[in-house]
């Protein structure tokens, strides 16, 4: 008895192992139209039609079935036979495919060709702009040395004016001090000619005081001598 239900377990696995396979992508054939079932026979109803090279994603087959459950890329489910499936895109396909290809390649020297084109104009627009931008610096470089001179030499003139205002103040004080010591002169001048003036005029008045008495003194004594 248990020996049977061993070989039950293993014919079990065996089974599984046949209908469960991992999940891969296959293709319908060349045919025209493969028909999507809803079980795994003819009797079942027809979900869809299958155009030729329809990519399916394969969830299980069943070997003795020949069926294969599939699932397509809107996500529907359904039953295919497996004879109608193959693990590369139908040669139609394939060939329209390639004839894509082969006119995306014979555009590809012309879209090349074109983004050559833009990428030189774009290359001299920046070299243009690079130029514009060296002659814009070199310009405020010059701009800047300038103003740093003209800066400098503000500096010195301020200190010159500077200097000249404590000169031109010393001077000033300098000539009020002269100008004090002149007055001062010429008021002492002017005293001293007063003074002058009035001793001249003093000895003027004594001696038209004086000088008649002496002659008539010398007069007095020369009539005595007589």
């Amino acid at each position: 008895m248990r020996r049977f239900w061993w070989l039950f377990i293993l014919m079990l696995g065996s089974a599984l192992n046949g209908a469960i396979v991992q999940a891969e992508t296959q293709y319908v054939t060349d045919q025209l139209q493969v028909p999507l079932r809803a079980g795994e026979s003819a009797r079942y109803k027809i979900v869809r039609m299958l155009e030729s090279g329809t990519p399916l994603e394969v969830l299980s087959v069943n070997k003795e079935s020949e069926y294969a459950r599939v699932r397509i890329e809107n996500g529907t489910q359904g039953y295919v036979l497996t004879n109608q499936l193959q693990k590369e895109a139908a040669t139609r396909t394939q060939l329209a495919e390639m004839q894509a290809r082969l006119t995306e390649l014979q555009q590809a020297p012309e879209a090349l060709s074109a983004k050559l084109s833009a990428l030189e104009t774009e290359h001299a627009s920046l070299t243009e702009t690079a130029q514009s931008l060296k002659e814009a610096k070199q310009a405020l470089e010059q701009e800047l040395a300038t103003i740093r001179h003209a800066s400098s030499n503000v500096l010195e003139i301020t200190n010159e004016r500077d200097r000249l205002r404590i000169q031109v103040s010393e001077l000033t004080r300098e000539r009020e001090e002269l100008l004090q010591k002149h007055s001062d002169v010429t008021h002492q001048i002017q005293q001293r000619w007063f003074l002058i003036g009035a001793g001249v005029l003093i000895g003027g008045m004594l001696i038209g005081l004086i000088f008649p008495h002496l002659s008539f003194r010398r007069r007095k004594s020369n009539w005595s001598s007589f």
